[in-house]
């Protein structure tokens, strides 16, 4: 079991500030990390590394797709690029050059995708990535990751450093609940096991996870044992965790700031339907556009709720006893 924190309460530093400061450190003994931005650099938080390394920072422009490609040709050189831009243009803008400048020529371009989900609050539906995920998820040897908090962020962002392909990040860029105690490891292609539990199976990704832990404890007061998951890394799915929750708790429900459709309800879904079937049952958007809002008023409106999480695990309950 990883360490969370006992008192779930919103930190002092924003995802932005952590990604960031994880760049420059690694930059400091990798002289191969570069920084790409679409004008972007303030809304992004990476104004410390163009400071700190100015022949290492570029900034292409309002032009996603021509950035990526840059970054393929930064990559196809032997440079570790990490391009910025809001997860809309980041993915469904740029795709076309992301799956072929970078995925089908097999390069190592590291994609990050800011306001994920409903945390583009009053940019609106125009600029809420519920697909971003899904997106990046289709294109060949992608990996996906979302990190749940700032010490999760630093950690993945040195893992995908160190990863030899093609990475994207998704992340909420501003202050958020803090889930983990300091000095983690995050491998690729893992999860993380946060909370124990044999009745069913709470598996969460990116802002979710302290709304799952929250729903835990809330279930376990109803005499229900959850156990809770963060599924940081989307793609590739950590297979053996999933199926070892779906034989030991028989029941899964899965918790996502994403489309139930091609995000981390459909992975778990997929494996488990062709493994070791069990309920599954889905908390996520359901097959709507975003639009315009706070955090909260978006969390109820698209019923990425405690609650809602509750209302899944108890129809797992029912479907097992039947």
């Amino acid at each position: 079991m990883y360490k969370v924190r006992k008192s779930l309460t919103q930190g002092d530093v924003e995802m932005r500030t952590a990604y960031c400061d994880a760049l420059v450190e690694l930059a400091k003994d990798d002289p191969r990390i570069i920084v790409l931005d679409v004008d972007c650099m303030h809304s992004m938080g990476t104004e410390p590394f163009m400071r700190a390394y100015p022949e290492r920072y570029i900034n292409c422009g309002i032009q996603e797709a021509n950035a990526v490609c840059v970054a393929a040709g930064l990559s196809s050189e032997g440079m570790i690029p990490f391009f910025n831009a809001f997860g809309v243009f980041a993915t469904r803008r740029a795709y076309d050059q992301v799956f072929l400048s970078c995925g089908y020529a097999k390069l190592n371009v590291k994609i990050v995708g800011w306001d994920a989900g409903i945390s583009a609050e009053t940019n609106g539906g125009t600029h809420m990535p519920f697909e971003d995920a899904g997106i990046m998820r289709s294109i060949p040897d992608m990996t996906v990751l979302e990190p749940a908090d700032t010490a999760s962020m630093q950690v993945l962002v040195r893992a995908a450093a160190e990863h030899n392909g093609n990475v994207y990040i998704r992340s909420r860029r501003k202050k958020v609940i803090e889930v983990y105690e300091p000095g983690l490891s995050l491998p690729i292609g893992k999860a993380a096991a946060l909370r124990p539990g044999g009745d069913l199976t709470i598996i969460a990704s990116g802002m979710m996870v302290e709304k799952a832990l929250t729903a835990a404890v809330l279930l376990e007061g109803q005499g229900i044992h959850s156990r809770v998951l963060d599924m940081y890394c989307l793609k590739p799915l950590d297979e053996e965790s999933v199926i070892a929750c779906a034989r030991e708790t028989g029941g899964i429900v899965t918790a996502e700031n994403h489309s139930l459709v091609n995000g981390l309800y459909g992975a778990v879904a997929a494996c488990v339907a062709g493994q070791y079937p069990v309920p599954v049952e889905g908390v996520g958007v359901d097959d709507q556009f975003g639009e315009v809002g706070k955090l909260e008023y978006l969390s109820d409106r698209f019923q990425l709720t405690e609650k809602r999480i509750l209302e899944k695990a108890k129809r797992v309950m029912e479907r097992k006893s039947i």
